[in-house]
Formats: C-alpha cells, structure tokens, sequence
C-alpha cells in the first residue's frame, strides 16, 4: 500500500469515528443513563440496601474483601459488566438495525475503507465507549456502598493495558453477536448468551472463590468476561484472590483475536450477502 493510499484509509477511518462521536454527543445523557443504571442498581441493592436490612451484617461474601466488604468484591465486577454490556449495546444493537431491511450498513461500506476494516472501527468505537462506563463505576462505587469500598491500584500500566484490551474485546463480542444473529433474534441473544456468561463471569465472586467446585472453575475459563473480571479485580483489588496476570492478559488476547475473526468474517459475509 502506498503511502497516499494509507493516508486516505487513515483519514476515512478518522471520519467515520468523527462521525459516530458527532452522533455520540447527541445522546449522552441517554448514553450516561444507560451504562450507570446497572452498576448503580446492584451497588444500592447489596452494598447499601441489604447491609441496613440486616443491622450491618456482612455478605456471605464480605470476608472476602476483609474490611472493605461486599462492595470490594463487586466494583472489579461491575466494571467488567460495564465495559461488556457497553461495547455489545454499541455494536450488536446498532448492526440489528443496519443489517435490516433498510440496509443502512451500505451508507458505511461506501466510504474508502476496506469492509474489515469498518468492522474494526466499530470495534474500536465501542472500546471508547465501554472504557467510559467503566471510569462511571468509581464515582458510584465511592459514594454509595454502605461501607468504604477498599480499591487500590496495583500497577497503572497493567490496569490500563487491561481496560483497554477488555474494551476491545467488548466490541468484538458485540461485533460476533451483532453479524452472528438475524436482526429479530438479538433480543434473544441475551437472554440465553449475555445474561448466562454474566453469571458465570466470575463478576459477583472471585475466580478463587470457585476452588471447591472445581469442574465449574474450570468450564468458566471459556467464557471471556472471566479474564476481564479478574484483570481488574488483580489490578483494583489486589488483596483478593485472583488469577496471575501473565494467565488474565493471554486470555484477554486470544479471546480479543478469535472473536476480532469471527467477527470481521461474519461482518464482511453479512454485508456481501
């Protein structure tokens, strides 16, 4: 490639983020509202509304976090649901519509971009987003939880390679999930795949927290919201019991690689089709 071509690629590139961002800040308050309701609810409800229902007493999963409570144990978590429901809401939502009847996505493809690399800039836009919500978790994980949330950066580096690769391998599960399914089944979609790997995310409990069922600590190694969750709750909560890091960052790669794949194939073949 030569080097005008690469700078026509690279400016067609910057102007469909341009674009989405242009289109972003017309919603944010719709946006902001959508990415804080579930992390705010799940604060309120086991960090704040519990604790005063039982008379202070703590979580089954309290002893875990030492003095910082349940609240420790669920901010890594919640931040991992954060970036995962963002990055499928921005690329799996949107694609239901542009792959319908309307074939928006066509207005798309028409710009000077090889049809891969469209799909990695919704990837890549999704990423910015989902590493939004997760920044709107720390300012409700400090003022809401009835006891102080102990969080404590271990390594910023490692936190933010963390977030970033959790991030994009958001969107590209968005990205599989969006070209994966028929626009009229996504709703579907996450009743029988989100919800389910959010559960078994290792988002409400440690991954060590699983050594007495040990077959089930081993099968969650296949759902990719493990890694996320556990690379921040390794960077934030260092106390707690977590995977080693060298494991969390392969994992988070070669998830981020197969479904980046899977993804840009089922977009170029959606689109061709």
């Amino acid at each position: 490639m030569t080097l005008a071509m690469r700078a026509s690629t690279t400016s067609a590139f910057v102007g469909l983020m341009r674009r989405d961002l242009r289109v972003l800040s017309r919603e944010i308050a719709p946006f902001l509202i959508r990415v804080a309701m579930n992390p705010l609810l799940f604060l309120f409800v086991f960090t704040y509304v519990m604790p005063h229902m039982s008379g202070g007493a703590a979580s089954p999963m309290a002893g875990m976090a030492g003095a910082g409570g349940f609240g420790t144990v669920l901010l890594p978590g919640l931040m991992a649901v954060a970036i995962m429901f963002s990055g499928i809401a921005a690329v799996a939502l949107p694609l239901s519509t542009e792959f319908g009847i309307t074939r928006e996505i066509d207005d798309r493809v028409m710009c000077p971009l090889p049809i891969a690399a469209v799909a990695a800039e919704k990837i890549v836009f999704s990423a910015f987003q989902s590493i939004i919500a997760a920044a709107l978790v720390f300012p409700l994980a400090y003022y809401i939880p009835t006891t102080p949330v102990l969080a404590h950066v271990s390594s910023w580096p490692f936190l933010i390679t963390v977030l970033i690769l959790a991030s994009l391998l958001a969107g590209a599960l968005g990205l599989t999930i969006g070209t994966s399914v028929q626009p009229k089944q996504i709703g579907l979609i996450f009743g029988v795949v989100v919800v389910p790997i959010t559960f078994l995310g290792c988002v409400y409990y440690p991954w060590a927290a699983l050594n007495h069922i040990r077959w089930l600590q081993v099968l969650v190694l296949l759902n990719p919201i493990v890694y996320m969750s556990e690379g921040l709750r390794a960077a934030l909560t260092p106390s707690l019991g977590h995977m080693p890091e060298f494991f969390i960052l392969f994992g988070l790669i070669v998830f981020l690689a197969l479904l980046t794949r899977q993804g840009i194939l089922g977009f170029s073949k959606r689109v061709l089709s």
